[in-house]
């Protein structure tokens, strides 16, 4: 067994891959995190996004193409979000009673671009995949992975 966190170990048979025989087991009872599936999570700066030139925006556009030429039929789903001030929140007050506001959850710089979702054998192969974005080197904006959690 690996452990990759004090909450989160995985397991596997010696010889295969954690999708096709293993689990990881992590800090929510009857859930089980099937490393197969992982989503790829983009934030950044939405007025820089904003304010890319044409030539920018074409360079920016043709960095996802690439990446989803290169991830191919790994790729489950995946979309661009449109800007965190069109978002809807909803929250419970003290009393319970659901509040709806306008606007994300987080009043952060960095808002929630867009996301993947992908199929891989291991962490490895979807960094090497998830680098090829252009979020990755842009200063004003970075990818987020996470395993996908399946309910038992």
């Amino acid at each position: 067994m690996t452990r990759l966190s004090p909450e989160l170990s995985i397991s596997a048979q010696p010889g295969s891959s954690v999708r096709q025989r293993g689990s990881i087991q992590g800090p929510y009872p009857g859930k089980v995190c099937l490393m197969a599936k992982y989503m790829l999570l983009i934030y950044g700066d939405a007025e820089q996004w904003e304010s890319m030139t044409p030539e920018q925006g074409a360079a920016h556009d043709a960095a996802h193409v690439a990446f989803r030429d290169s991830a191919g039929v790994q790729i489950i789903g995946g979309h661009e979000l449109v800007s965190s001030p069109v978002a809807t929140s909803l929250r419970a007050d003290a009393a319970g009673d659901v509040m709806l506001t306008d606007g994300p959850f987080l009043e952060t710089k960095e808002a929630l671009g867009g996301y993947y979702l992908l199929e891989a054998d291991d962490l490895d192969q979807v960094v090497k995949l998830a680098s090829l974005l252009p979020e990755v080197r842009a200063g004003h904006s970075g990818v987020e992975i996470r395993p996908v959690l399946e309910h038992e």
